[in-house]
């Protein structure tokens, strides 16, 4: 990862707006609904890379007990502003962070950035160490097949991808260390999962065809916005979809 590339991405980039659109809601809507599923009463949430604190700040206003962590200084001044406690710290060395210290571990943004499969083990590794026994991880993955379709056919990028070895003959993108994101597929986050020892208990589409048909979404009304968000928690489970949609929700249990 590269650290410095990131951060100047942060310092531009606000995740909330992001989340606040109507397409972006279906994601965050999704994840809140999923974490609710499991999350009981007095549970002390972690969310490590934590952005401008969406998540952290929606949780500790229901009344959890919600610790924040982030490497950029720009989005640690948000998470403060929003009354939430946060450290700086790397999701592939949460030294300051005790283990078995937290019921819900939130660990969504690092995996997007985490460029090779060793920082993505680190990251898992640590977010594993510090959550209870039994405890659940939350765990938000960027997809391949979105990638290539979006960027590499709809944007028409696919024949440079192609020559310059961005992808490989499977159409399975590249990762550069230099890279601002990382783009895997399900036998990707399988081998995470079975690399750190972790049981799943679900994984879904969080954003299923939301991504692709934004335009239309962002026009709705709130009846049909409901409706379409009923359409996609009806189908986000479904095998058929996993991995065709922007982001993959893998929840985990210690």
């Amino acid at each position: 990862m590269n650290e410095e590339k990131l951060k100047t991405y942060y310092n531009k980039f606000n995740e909330d707006k992001r989340l606040d659109t109507k397409h972006g809601q279906i994601e965050y809507l999704t994840a809140m609904k999923y974490i609710h599923d499991y999350i009981k009463e007095n549970d002390k949430i972690i969310d490590i890379g934590a952005g401008t604190g969406k998540y952290s700040k929606a949780l500790s206003d229901e009344g959890y007990d919600v610790f924040a962590v982030e490497l950029c200084k720009s989005n640690l001044r948000e998470i403060e502003k929003k009354g939430i406690r946060c450290i700086q710290e790397n999701a592939t060395n949460l030294k300051k962070i005790e283990d078995n210290s937290f019921d819900i571990t939130i660990l969504f943004g690092p995996m997007y950035h985490l460029i090779s499969t060793e920082e993505k083990v680190k990251a898992l590794e640590e977010a594993k160490r510090i959550t209870k026994e039994n405890g659940y991880i939350f765990i938000s993955y960027c997809m391949n097949e979105y990638a290539v379709i979006t960027h590499g056919f709809i944007d028409n990028n696919i024949k440079e991808s192609i020559n310059n070895n961005l992808i490989d003959k499977d159409y399975k993108i590249t990762p550069k260390d230099d890279d601002l994101y990382s783009f895997v597929r399900l036998e990707d986050i399988n081998y995470l999962k079975d690399k750190c020892n972790l049981k799943r208990v679900k994984i879904l589409s969080q954003d299923g065809p939301t991504e692709y048909i934004k335009k239309v979404i962002n026009k709705m009304n709130d009846e049909e916005f409901n409706t379409y968000f009923n359409y996609h928690l009806s189908t986000c489970e479904r095998p058929e979809l996993l991995g065709a949609g922007r982001h993959i929700l893998d929840i985990l249990q210690k």
